[in-house]
């Protein structure tokens, strides 16, 4: 098939790679300078659109090439208000009873900040509008939490919810707008610093699969979660052909709950996702985007690690500019793919996140150790990266 994938960063590389390996045809649009799948103009001819980024569902390009008669995994802009509205994702939970925690609705500094005092501790206070995965703030200090709040609301509306207590990870559905399939679970890592502190960003890593998280509990994340909200989106019209990602859903005593959906591929997930199938991929993507997932998706037992390399500055305003060392022999290495996600002419850093290094191993230390390996091999001035990716991922 000939693919198109929409969208510029990691995730999108990941995708095209994924299709490539499979002996697709397939152009990334607009991609990047270090993705050799780019193209600055999208094809008109293409059997399968895959629509990669959270921009890029909620501006209703889903809508657009659908009028044209064209193939699209992805949904609609109705279907991207999972994600392009946090409050709206979160009334549809609660009317379709799926579990997430206590939460409000704010536009108002002072209702919000009465809000925020009522909670037990442990505060999440998220923007009501798309941020690109970095309008999130978790954090236990009341007077944080309230300052973030009044200036979040300079921009619009926000969702204040308690913080969940147990462990993350991250379920990717693939839909046909009745069922779904799920692929392995994911767990991302979202702050800047290792041992999960500091600002959050857009992700720093992933791992797929989990130890911790066993079929069981991906099966219940399936029936309590996934498959109830893809009703209450029938119910309301809504014609879900696409990825649902819980990014993440938290396992807690009482079982699995949504923090929250979003309507594409997880980023840095996808770069951990994609090199674990053994079918092919585009067939399951296309058979969603057609509305019948007919085959039944195969992955390697293997364990997959992505470590995200950013530039100085992330996730604030990055330095740009810096001439990228190493990438080559890196990508050389067996059992390594290093996905790019902000590369410029030239290669030098042209964003926060640059590079994804992922590693496939029999297991996460082999797969960790063989990242790190990678990831020694390349540099340029103000690196950040992270050190402990797939460190909680362990069991015990």
């Amino acid at each position: 098939m000939r693919v198109c994938v929409l969208g510029g960063g990691g995730r999108e590389h990941a995708l095209a790679w994924a299709a490539a390996r499979f002996g697709h045809d397939v152009v990334v649009t607009p991609g990047n300078a270090g993705n050799p799948w780019s193209a600055a103009q999208e094809p008109d001819d293409a059997d399968l659109y895959v629509l990669g980024s959270d921009d890029v569902v909620c501006s209703g390009q889903g809508d657009r090439l659908r009028a044209a008669g064209k193939l699209v995994f992805g949904p609609n802009a109705d279907g991207g208000r999972l994600e392009g509205s946090k409050q709206w994702m979160k009334a549809l939970l609660v009317d379709a009873g799926v579990p997430t925690a206590r939460h409000g609705s704010f536009t108002d500094a002072a209702e919000a900040e009465a809000f925020l005092r009522t909670l037990p501790g442990g505060y999440v206070v998220k923007t009501d509008y798309l941020a690109l995965g970095k309008g999130v703030l978790v954090t236990d200090d009341l007077d944080e939490a309230i300052a973030d709040a009044t200036t979040k609301l300079e921009s619009g509306g926000i969702v204040i919810e308690e913080r969940l207590d147990g462990v993350e990870f991250s379920v990717h559905a693939v839909c046909d707008g009745t069922d779904a399939v799920a692929l392995p679970a994911a767990m991302d890592h979202k702050r800047i610093f290792d041992g999960d502190v500091g600002p959050n960003t857009g992700g720093m890593g992933a791992v797929a699969p989990v130890p911790r998280i066993g079929d069981d509990v991906l099966e219940t994340a399936m029936e309590t979660c996934v498959r109830p909200t893809l009703a209450a989106l029938r119910a309301r019209g809504i014609d879900y052909r696409g990825v649902l990602y819980g990014g993440p859903l938290m396992l807690t005593a009482d079982g699995p709950k949504v923090v929250e959906w979003n309507v594409r591929f997880g980023d840095p997930e996808a770069q951990v996702l994609m090199p674990l199938f053994e079918s092919d991929p585009v067939e399951l993507l296309a058979e969603a985007a057609a509305g019948r997932i007919a085959s039944t998706p195969r992955f390697s037992e293997r364990t997959a690690l992505t470590v995200v390399l950013a530039s100085e500055g992330y996730p604030g305003t990055p330095r740009v500019g810096d001439v990228i060392e190493g990438w080559s022999d890196a990508n050389d290495l067996a059992d390594v793919t290093v996905f790019s996600a902000g590369v410029g002419p030239g290669g030098v850093t042209k964003g926060g996140r640059v590079l994804n290094v992922t590693a496939l191993g029999s297991d996460l230390s082999s797969a960790r150790a063989r990242a790190y390996e990678a990831v020694g091999m390349i540099s340029w001035p103000g690196m950040q990266v992270r050190r402990d990716i797939g460190a909680r991922a362990s069991a015990g």
